[in-house]
């Protein structure tokens, strides 16, 4: 026979667990960023996975520096500009679900590509890209739009990545396996709201617990 007070116990740790994911997955926390017209950056929170030398083949058809950022289920997924200037391009592709960092996931999986044309920087390139749990892209951006730097164009549901290309001679400060965070470049940080998720977990835990002595 089922124990109607440990199945209850079990459906509200459940419940706490699925609450926390969502938040996890949907918070928007505000940010200020500074507006500087020399620098490009960053668009997406997450770790640095790739720093390489490709041949752009889908708009810009040269040669750039393509950086790009996975975000795991922890960080943040809205995406920003990392830079301002007028949107040329803005597509959505079909495609599949392969883990963000395969290395076919950026021409095979579903995916977006902006480009921003910029007076200082030219015209920059960046993508979103659909992973195996992330199904889900929302791009803002259209053509013809104005894009102030730091001002959110996308965000990617449950996760996934974020591929920026840039030119060859761009002074870089990135480094691989560097945490990045949105609109303020890439730095080494704490997730603060993961801390807070942890702790509202396991008083929720340490109350199931207490309720079950009872």
């Amino acid at each position: 026979m089922i124990d109607l007070q440990w199945l209850q116990i079990a459906t509200l740790a459940l419940s706490v667990v699925l609450y926390a994911i969502v938040l996890q997955f949907f918070r928007n926390p505000k940010r200020t960023v500074t507006l500087n017209p020399d620098a490009i950056i960053c668009p997406a929170d997450g770790k640095v996975v790739t720093i390489e030398e490709v041949f752009e083949d889908e708009i810009l058809k040269d040669k750039r520096i393509q950086v790009s950022i996975f975000m795991s289920p922890f960080n943040v997924h809205v995406n920003r500009y990392p830079l301002g200037g007028k949107v040329a391009e803005a597509i959505h592709h079909e495609g599949k679900f392969l883990v963000a960092w395969h290395p076919k996931s950026s021409t095979l999986n579903e995916r977006t590509t902006v480009t921003i044309d910029n007076d200082r920087w030219g015209k920059i390139l960046f993508r979103q890209i659909a992973g195996a749990v992330a199904r889900r892209i929302v791009m803002y951006s259209k053509p013809g739009d104005l894009a102030l730097q730091g001002s959110e164009y996308g965000f990617i549901k449950f996760g996934s990545r974020v591929d920026l290309f840039l030119p060859l001679d761009s002074e870089r400060f990135w480094q691989f396996d560097e945490k990045s965070i949105d609109g303020m470049g890439c730095l080494l940080y704490g997730d603060y709201f993961l801390l807070f998720s942890t702790l509202v977990f396991w008083f929720a835990v340490v109350r199931i617990i207490h309720m079950s002595r009872r």
